[in-house]
């Protein structure tokens, strides 16, 4: 079986939703749109308040190229846009949609796209007119990866379906119910790339996921199916490439610099939505889970559902003390359940107090676990601890910026100490340093 050295074994907890169907979120009265939703400059607004809007018809267009558009994910009205809270506690520009009651809220898919007859720069530009984002949780735009620069080629094609983080598997029933969808986008993108080789690795709790994708690549599909040891964090793309062909990507590079495009099971999916039948980024299956939920679920949730609404249909108990939007490990607690489901959002875990209790933190045992954890062979306790010193320069020096904050360092600390919240605080500062100044 393989994997990556180093990395840690955290509690899997996805036996109360990986056997849950998909099910499809019931429509609610308001949808609010960040127009930021992606790595990149926001989207620009194409349409005013009172317009009235057709599921999936375009309301923002990106601006620039590391920019993607947004589509309405239901039909009815524009009711203002404006400065709106965000998962992340700021406040940015959205689109507040107010959605038709009489409306069947049905999409009519449209004719279909030949993706062979476009030219890789139409291609890419129909990508980003889809809205389509890495849909793993990072939300970079997926038309900037395929934008292969003059003089490089992609000649390995890599799907993730890890799905390493413990609670979500969301990723999983994509992989169960939608496998031909996973497996069609993928030969989209590889035919319009030319790649030689396509692997899609899957950790081995997820067997009838790896079924199924083996049944459909068997149709007159060259797609190779991997089983991977199950290991946090095996879902990022530079362990993922580590455990497949036992190579490394070297810190400040790429994928691209070893011929390696690496994309997520649902960005496929959604791939093969936008050219088989027009279907924009409009939703995303959302697993809601942790022990504060009366019904986990995985469900099928259009993008800007409030997370209230979402939690009010699943129900959570009166001991809920927090919410993560993401995975418990690199997932985002949320200071407000008045924001909105993105393009990137994964899950919706609930815990109660008990399942959030901070122990006490203590001196340092210079035990190495966080060292043993680390799969990117940093020295975390060494990072976190000029961090608090402030000595930004000498943890630039010492590769604080090839740190993917994965929360295993952490995890392991006996001493409690937050260590990946220390790197993290610290590697922002480094990169306001850094920044041009106006």
């Amino acid at each position: 079986m393989r994997s990556f050295r180093h990395g840690i074994h955290p509690e899997e907890h996805k036996e109360a939703t990986a056997h849950l169907p998909i099910e499809r979120m019931p429509f609610v009265d308001r949808y609010v749109l960040p127009l930021s939703q992606h790595t990149g400059a926001p989207a620009r607004p194409i349409v005013q308040r009172g317009d009235a809007v057709e599921r999936g018809q375009l309301v923002a267009e990106p601006v620039g190229f590391v920019s993607t558009a947004l589509a309405s994910p239901v039909t009815g009205r524009i009711a203002a846009i404006g400065a709106r809270r965000r998962p992340g506690g700021d406040l940015g520009e959205a689109i507040e949609i107010e959605a038709d009651p009489f409306a069947t809220q049905r999409f009519e898919s449209q004719d279909p796209v030949d993706g062979s007859a476009l030219s890789l720069g139409e291609f890419v530009s129909e990508v980003q007119r889809a809205g389509l984002v890495g849909m793993g949780g990072a939300a970079f735009p997926s038309h900037v990866k395929y934008a292969v620069p003059e003089g490089r080629r992609v000649r390995r094609l890599v799907i993730n379906g890890c799905e390493c983080e413990p609670y979500l598997t969301c990723d999983h029933r994509l992989m169960v119910e939608r496998s031909e969808a996973v497996i069609r986008g993928t030969s989209i993108l590889a035919e319009k790339l030319e790649v030689e080789e396509i692997v899609i690795g899957v950790e081995a709790n997820k067997p009838d996921a790896i079924e199924a994708l083996r049944a459909v690549s068997a149709n007159g599909y060259d797609v190779r199916v991997a089983p991977l040891e199950v290991k946090y964090p095996q879902g990022a793309e530079k362990m993922l490439i580590k455990a497949l062909f036992r190579e490394e990507v070297p810190a400040g590079k790429l994928p691209l610099d070893l011929d390696i495009l690496v994309n997520n099971v649902a960005t496929m999916a959604a791939l093969a939505d936008w050219f088989d039948r027009r279907l924009p980024l409009i939703e995303r299956v959302v697993t809601v889970a942790g022990p504060g939920v009366r019904s986990p679920s995985n469900l099928l949730v259009p993008i800007g559902t409030p997370v209230r609404d979402v939690l009010d249909h699943c129900g959570v108990d009166a001991e809920t003390k927090e919410i993560v939007m993401g995975g418990p490990m690199m997932g985002q607690p949320l200071a407000s359940i008045d924001v909105p489901v993105l393009k990137g959002t994964s899950g919706l875990l609930v815990f109660t107090e008990v399942a959030t209790g901070r122990p006490n933190e203590y001196t340092c045992l210079k035990c190495g676990r966080c060292l043993e954890a680390c799969s990117n062979f940093l020295n975390p306790s060494r990072l976190a601890r000029l961090a608090r010193a402030e000595r930004y320069d000498e943890m630039e020096r010492s590769f604080a910026l090839d740190c993917m904050e994965c929360g295993a360092c952490s995890y392991t600390c006996p001493s409690n100490i937050p260590i990946v919240q220390l790197i993290r605080a610290a590697k922002t500062e480094i990169r306001r340093r850094k920044a041009p100044r106006p």
